[in-house]
């Protein structure tokens, strides 16, 4: 008998069948990471090699990776491009924009229409980087690839309104829920628009969300 697993295939499992398409609609809790493209933009907020150029068309863009991580989709893997310029005009990087405020408003537990100073606070960040490994609950979609062959896609978050929200921010992993920056005055407990009870903690003391240390 050949004992050699590289030269004898024989006895190698059968090959499994690829996936099947996550049905469009369904909600899955995500990792998203960026992958680097390198392209820099001071001006624009474009930092520390996270965006990406496209050689043809000029188009800037974050290239993102999003892992669902619960549920029976789990350790699936999608890819979409968040638009941030396009030399065709402006759509492009308004939608890039908006998806950007649906997703922090998904891992930060902010509803759309909060306008208070912790909401607000909320849908800012220091740098691309913050984006990179967030986890909120996105929308599957499927679009045509560039072979027009079908594949899963993410182009929506799903926000804190969304009556499968709650049951599906218990799965993720690393929730990341806002925090009210707070006064020694204050009491330990307090109660945020979004609906959300934080306990006080050092970070509250010192002014600063727990998700900005």
């Amino acid at each position: 008998m050949n004992t050699n697993n590289w030269t004898d295939f024989n006895d190698a499992e059968a090959q499994q069948g690829g996936f099947n398409l996550i049905p469009k609609g369904t909600l899955v809790p995500v990792r998203m990471t960026i992958r680097p493209g390198g392209h820099d933009d001071y001006s624009q907020g474009w930092t520390d090699g996270y965006a990406t150029q496209s050689f043809d068309s000029g188009a800037v863009y974050l290239s993102c990776e999003f892992v669902v991580t619960a549920g029976e989709f789990s350790k699936r893997k999608l890819w979409t491009n968040i638009g941030l310029h396009s030399a065709k005009g402006p759509k492009w990087g308004q939608m890039g924009r908006s998806f950007i405020r649906a997703l922090l408003n998904s891992a930060r537990g902010i509803l759309p229409n909060d306008v208070s100073p912790q909401a607000v606070a909320g849908r800012q960040i220091r740098s691309i980087s913050e984006l990179d490994g967030i986890e909120f609950i996105a929308q599957v979609d499927i679009e045509k690839d560039g072979k027009g062959e079908d594949r899963n896609v993410v182009k929506l978050a799903i926000e804190p309104d969304h009556p499968a929200y709650a049951s599906l921010r218990g799965e993720m992993k690393s929730p990341s829920p806002i925090a009210a920056p707070r006064s020694p005055l204050q009491q330990p407990q307090v109660q945020h628009q979004s609906g959300y009870q934080q306990s006080a903690t050092r970070s509250e003391q010192s002014g600063k969300p727990a998700w900005a240390q």
